[in-house]
């Protein structure tokens, strides 16, 4: 077992979280017959990685979702930061969402804008900054965080999938989020950058104490990120615990994805 790994799993034992910042009880979504979340439970606590691991298909996308309210959960409990998601007017779901950073698997940057202007975005439409040098001030800091201040004047097309992939935790954490919603972060990357991509995720969990759900089905990525890993498997939790304690169950679903 690799230091990093180690490492990451020794904190695990010492650390007591915080407060639960994201609570799920009894949730469940259907698009008409198709029960795409079937009584989902879970709570994500204060600086804490959880991954949700799962094959495609199985509903975590939808998860995630839900909890940036982009989609509603038909039935049971959805509070982000104390709040019930499904009750929050427009003025306070937008408010929710800006402490939430979602990382899509594309990256989602716009093409025709500099790196530099991909990261502006965000600060000068929604936290209405208009000072040129705080701005520039903020970018920096953002692309130093992961490690890429040379493409600063670059365009998405100039740069690598990886490369595309830190940006867009850039451009997310610019606005430091109090919550990061991470879907597939290594998805279609070689595994020497899939896992520095997981190992930037652990490095801006340690710096921003943000709290994380990860949702993949790349066990190095879970392996290496994992404060806890939930098993997804037909729009429902599994089973639940470190990678270490699910490695070693006795059950055949969630021995499957170990392999």
């Amino acid at each position: 077992m690799d230091e990093t790994i180690t490492q990451k799993q020794e904190v695990i034992t010492q650390n007591h979280h915080g407060d639960v910042v994201i609570k799920i009880e009894h949730l469940k979504k259907s698009f008409g017959d198709n029960k795409v979340l079937q009584d989902i439970n879970l709570e994500l606590h204060k600086g804490e990685n959880i991954v949700v691991l799962g094959r495609s298909g199985q509903g975590k996308s939808v998860a995630i979702q839900c909890i940036a309210g982009l989609m509603q959960q038909d039935e049971g409990v959805l509070q982000v930061l104390g709040k019930e998601v499904k009750e929050m007017t427009r003025s306070e779901l937008k408010e929710m969402r800006i402490k939430i950073g979602f990382l899509f698997q594309s990256g989602a940057l716009y093409d025709s804008m500099t790196v530099r202007e991909n990261l502006s975005f965000p600060l000068t439409r929604v936290l209405k900054l208009k000072d040129k040098q705080e701005l520039e001030k903020k970018v920096q800091e953002a692309l130093e965080s992961v490690g890429l201040e040379d493409a600063i004047d670059k365009f998405p097309s100039d740069l690598s999938g990886g490369m595309r992939k830190r940006v867009g935790l850039a451009r997310t954490l610019i606005l430091r989020p109090e919550i990061m919603l991470y879907d597939e972060p290594t998805t279609g990357l070689d595994p020497i950058t899939s896992r520095e991509i997981s190992e930037l995720i652990v490095k801006l969990q340690e710096k921003y104490d943000t709290s994380s759900i990860i949702i993949t089905h790349d066990l190095s990525c879970a392996r290496l990120t994992a404060d806890k890993i939930v098993v997804m498997n037909d729009g429902k939790f599994i089973a639940i615990g470190t990678y270490d304690e699910l490695l070693k169950s006795k059950d055949e679903l969630v021995n499957n994805f170990f392999k």
